[in-house]
């Protein structure tokens, strides 16, 4: 009898582990802390002031988040992803009253013929475009984006109601496509989005390419299609110099269409890439005025030792069309030094200087670095920034 209790416990617990072992979610995040120097920031019309802050997410927005996946047989796995950004200084929500402001999704996926997901997600040119650019990755992040990120390289605002597909590596080929819903009654493409990506490695390259458009209808703020594709707070740096909008400025123009390419080289220890990106804004507020950004990065990453990295890019930006004032230029460099104290936990110092040539009157003439709180007093803006970054 006893043999008997000891072996159905046993069976019992064989078959709970076997359970266990065929689905599983996962805690993960990162935590970014540090101190941030800026100098030249507007205080007032025609007056600006340096400052230092204590900063949450120089490099990488600090975020937690919950993994999921289930064994369906043949293959097939059901997936999910709920990720939540914070600010570590105070404890608050990146992004409105999300509790996942960063990825919210449920789908299934097969390693024959690639992953089908739904919900809040990122585009393609965050997932194929991104990683070759020093912006959107962890050797860069949040100070190194292209002037007021108007390309998402650094991922300031992710899709709602949006159906992505992604596909397994096919002889070194990926691609991706989302689309995002307007969720509009008679309004179908008020605030929609869809985006399309494209990868291929071979050895030592890796290329890249990626489309992302935005549709609305040149509406005001008051009129914004609020549950559409893009609602986020995140992105208000272009509209900031533009107008007092909170949301991405592609969403209150008739169309913003941007592309995306780019290019790495591994040799040994270090990396080297080129990124392009091209967004045009047409019909801003149901008017005639469109812009046109160009962005070009060069980019270097180099390994001295398992635990000590450099990283630097110099982005030449301009962006032309009939906005008023001609067209400005913006060239920036910047550079950061990585030591790991463990597979874990990093300490690094970055920093980037920018400078504008405004031309005319241009509104979009103005020097602002990324992730700072202000754009500068002056045609130059210097950042500098210390950090602490653990990953759970």
């Amino acid at each position: 009898m006893n043999k008997l209790l000891i072996t159905g416990a046993t069976t019992m617990i064989t078959l709970t582990s076997a359970a266990h072992a065929q689905s599983s979610v996962t805690l993960y995040g990162l935590i970014d802390a540090g101190l941030t120097y800026t100098s030249n920031e507007r205080t007032a019309p025609g007056s600006g002031h340096s400052s230092w802050q204590m900063t949450s997410g120089a490099v990488q927005d600090s975020r937690w988040g919950l993994r999921g996946a289930e064994d369906l047989g043949a293959g097939m796995k059901a997936v999910f992803a709920l990720e939540s950004g914070f600010d570590v200084n105070n404890g608050q929500y990146t992004s409105g009253n999300r509790i996942f402001n960063r990825q919210a999704w449920v789908g299934v996926s097969s390693r024959e013929y690639g992953a089908l997901t739904l919900g809040r997600q990122t585009d393609l040119m965050v997932d194929f475009v991104a990683p070759l650019s020093l912006t959107g990755t962890e050797f860069g992040g949040t100070h190194f984006a292209h002037p007021f990120d108007i390309d998402n390289l650094n991922d300031s605002f992710q899709i709602n109601n949006a159906v992505k597909y992604m596909s397994p590596a096919f002889y070194g080929f990926r691609l991706g496509a989302l689309y995002g819903f307007s969720n509009q009654a008679g309004g179908f493409t008020n605030n929609r989005a869809y985006s399309f990506g494209l990868s291929y490695v071979s050895g030592a390259w890796n290329f890249a390419v990626g489309y992302l458009q935005l549709n609305s209808s040149a509406r005001t703020p008051a009129q914004l299609n609020a549950n559409g594709a893009v609602t986020d707070t995140t992105a208000a740096s272009l509209q900031s110099a533009l107008t007092t909008s909170a949301v991405p400025i592609g969403v209150l123009a008739d169309k913003q269409r941007t592309l995306g390419a780019g290019v790495n080289y591994t040799f040994g220890p270090a990396v080297a890439g080129f990124v392009y990106s091209q967004s045009k804004i047409t019909r801003f507020f149901q008017t005639n005025l469109s812009v046109n950004f160009q962005n070009f990065e060069g980019n270097f990453r180099y390994a001295f030792t398992p635990a000590v990295e450099f990283s630097g890019a110099y982005t030449y930006s301009r962006a032309g069309g009939n906005g008023g004032g001609g067209i400005p230029h913006w060239n920036q460099v910047s550079a950061m030094a990585d030591y790991r104290l463990s597979r874990r936990t990093d300490v690094y110092v970055q920093g980037a200087w920018q400078r504008v040539s405004p031309s005319g009157t241009s509104p979009l003439g103005v020097a602002w670095i990324n992730g700072v709180s202000n754009p500068s007093s002056t045609t130059t803006q210097v950042q500098a920034s210390a950090g602490l970054r653990h990953r759970f």
